[in-house]
């Protein structure tokens, strides 16, 4: 085992490493990486494939910011990467690749607030950023490793170490339609066959957020695939983009909330631009500035502006631009009942800020430091189900002279 200690982004103004050695390139997945640490302490010992046990680190978060970690993979297959926070820490992790792209995405899969991704990932550079689901401070474990190493985390109900292979059976359960959505409470059904007659790529959703729907596939020999928790609020999604075989599925159900609601599961071939789009209205990528998705631009941001938006579980999102370096401010301001969630993104797609709750409220903050540049920002509210109008405030500082 290799467990070393950092401490990250302990401001929104600059980072400190205790003990790893942390990313060369500033453009490593996509941005996000250029300030990662090697979760086993150096890059030669961050190969997963090969390292004698899982490789982890101790991160501290503060200031609605969030810590990345970074591992590389020699041989293809499946890994598991966790977090998991202490003192009852609420995580939630983004994977991506060395070229920026969403690899997985979770936020309780580990069982108690703790997150947890497994997936097959192809050799390569790989970035895990771990976030408080609230915006507080912070402080929890990182783990990525084997399928067959120690897991962080205690999982859901039907993950392998929980004994889900055997609960799941395709064979007695009801067979999903593609296109075809089909509702049930937990109860009286929390299993589902998926039969693919040719091989292809699949999307599979569990939605109704009084019943916070857990969702979780496996192969036709009963072996796990994939698990989601919170894909979209509370809703659950699996993208299985690679080509699955011909065979029979099995899909199963675990929830945290009203086992007696109904739960719409929908079964769909995979459509890489809805994807895209989706990630788009969740506010978890940022959109081309060409015209081709709605974006507001506020021109340049010169002092302040102020914008009202009505705004729901899709994100809306504004550009501005910033000609010197200095402090951008956005606040996020809920007229009447709202909960808004903030992200901030420079032009090359790169997150550099987002928070939910600040200042004790249900109202987001985002201060960032920022360079000559295009940015972008996304609102939303963070329950699906909730559309509101949002005061949105926009302040540009520029850095103190001199005497």
């Amino acid at each position: 085992m290799i467990r070393s200690i950092s401490t990250a982004l302990v401001t929104g103004a600059f980072a400190f490493s205790a003990l790893p050695a942390m990313a060369q390139d500033a453009n490593l997945c996509g941005g996000t990486g250029a300030n990662g640490q090697w979760l086993g302490g150096d890059e030669a010992s961050s190969d997963i494939s090969i390292a004698p046990s899982y490789v982890e680190q101790m991160a501290l978060v503060l200031l609605q910011n969030e810590y990345v970690g970074l591992f590389t993979v020699s041989e293809a297959g499946d890994y598991r990467i966790e977090a998991q926070g202490r003192g009852g820490g609420d995580t939630v992790i983004d994977v991506r690749d060395a070229a920026g792209e969403f690899v997985a995405s979770d936020d309780d899969s580990g069982g108690d607030a703790a997150s947890r991704a497994e997936t097959f990932l192809n050799p390569g550079t790989y970035c895990v950023s771990m976030r408080s689901f609230d915006g507080t401070p912070l402080t929890g474990f990182v783990r990525a490793g084997r399928m067959d190493q120690e897991p962080l985390t205690a999982g859901l109900g039907f993950s392998p170490e929980n004994g889900g292979t055997g609960e799941c059976d395709p064979t007695t359960a009801p067979a999903l339609t593609l296109d075809q959505p089909v509702s049930n409470s937990w109860t009286a059904q929390n299993t589902y066959s998926l039969t693919l007659d040719t091989p292809m790529s699949i999307s599979l959703t569990a939605e109704n957020e009084d019943a916070d729907p857990i969702l979780t596939l496996f192969d036709p020999t009963g072996n796990w695939l994939a698990e989601n928790d919170d894909f979209d609020g509370l809703n659950s999604r699996i993208d299985m983009s690679d080509p699955l075989p011909a065979g029979t599925y099995c899909v199963a159900l675990d929830l945290y909330g009203d086992e007696s609601v109904p739960i719409t599961v929908t079964a769909t071939e995979y459509d890489a631009e809805a994807a895209l789009l989706n990630l788009y209205a969740r506010g978890d990528a940022s959109p081309p500035l060409d015209g081709s998705y709605p974006v507001q631009a506020l021109g340049e941001l010169s002092t302040r502006l102020r914008e009202d938006v009505n705004v729901g579980g899709d994100a809306k999102w504004y550009a501005f631009d910033v000609y010197e370096g200095g402090l951008v401010l956005v606040e996020a301001i809920a007229q009447g009942q709202g909960d808004p969630v903030l992200a901030m993104y420079d032009d090359l797609g790169r997150q550099v800020g987002y928070n939910d709750d600040a200042g004790g409220s249900l109202d987001s903050l985002l201060t960032v430091r920022v360079q000559p540049g295009t940015y972008m920002v996304a609102v939303s509210q963070l329950d699906n189900s909730t559309t509101g109008f949002i005061r949105m405030v926009f302040e540009r500082y520029v850095p103190a002279r001199p005497q």
